[in-house]
């Protein structure tokens, strides 16, 4: 190998590490954060959840409208769209609520 093509392919790898680190940060929640709770959100606030667009956001809403609300972060996972690789991304950006 070249010198040239050493540092291109080190040059891709360090790119590649950068990329990764950066989208795993941004789907982990941040200090102090407040979590989304699932049982009063908006459409236009569970959107800022990860991987969930506007219809799967239309569709929480929906579910909890007709079903009452979620009893645990688990539950919306019966959400059409919302399989446990989504849940898994976003258990640590949701709440139910406060226990009573």
């Amino acid at each position: 190998m070249t010198g040239g093509l050493k540092k291109s392919l080190a040059l891709v790898a360090m790119l590649a590490v950068l990329a990764f680190s950066l989208s795993y940060a941004q789907n982990q929640p941040k200090a102090g954060a407040t979590k989304i709770n699932i049982n009063t959100a908006t459409v236009t606030e569970l959107q800022s959840l990860p991987r969930i667009g506007p219809k799967v956001a239309q569709r929480i809403v929906d579910y909890r409208t007709q079903n009452g609300p979620f009893k645990k972060v688990e539950d919306i996972m019966k959400v059409r769209g919302i399989g446990e690789k989504v849940f898994n991304q976003i258990k640590d950006l949701i709440t139910v609520g406060e226990a009573k």
